[in-house]
Formats: structure tokens, sequence, C-alpha cells
């Protein structure tokens, strides 16, 4: 049985998305997708992407959070995240 969200993998993708990526985009974090011309298709290394969305929330959370409980259970939370969907959805939302 599927336990997805809205769509998502799961509530701490769709949540992280919604709260902390809303309105970004790839090139946001530097990531440009090249078009793959001979089908028209964007190229790019979702896996790269992922990393970085994974650093910046982790990193606004560390910011926002002091050392302790509430940092623990906030990075628990981020562990569960499907970063690579999220990258694979900045990706084809893309549009130069």
């Amino acid at each position: 049985m599927s336990e997805t969200y809205c769509g998502w993998t799961n509530y701490e993708t769709w949540r992280v998305n919604l709260e902390m990526l809303d309105g970004m985009s790839c090139t946001d974090f530097g990531v440009v997708p090249e078009v793959y011309e001979e089908h028209e298709q964007l190229v790019s290394d979702p896996n790269d992407l992922a990393e970085r969305l994974e650093s910046y929330c982790v990193e606004l959370v560390e910011m926002d959070t002091k050392q302790g409980f509430a940092l623990n259970l906030a990075l628990s939370f981020l562990n569960k995240v499907d970063w690579q969907e999220i990258a694979e959805h900045m990706l084809s939302d893309y549009a130069p």
C-alpha cells in the first residue's frame, strides 16, 4: 500500500517542498538544465540538485534551531525527505 501524501512520496517531502522551497527553482541553486535538441528535452543531473537542496535546507534548520532535542527532531524530519523527487520536480518545471 502506498503512503504518498498529496502526490508526493511522503509528508516530509511535501512539507519541505511547500514550506522551504516554494517559489524557488533549480537556477536558485546554480543548476541550469541543458536542452537536448534532438528530442527537445531538458537534461541535468537531479542528484547534484538533490544534494544542493538538502544542504540548503539543513543549513536553514541549523541556523534557526539551537543544539539539542529540537535540532535533532528537525534533522530527523529532513532525513525522511525524498530530495531526488523534489529535484526532479524542479527540473521538470524549468522554463528558460
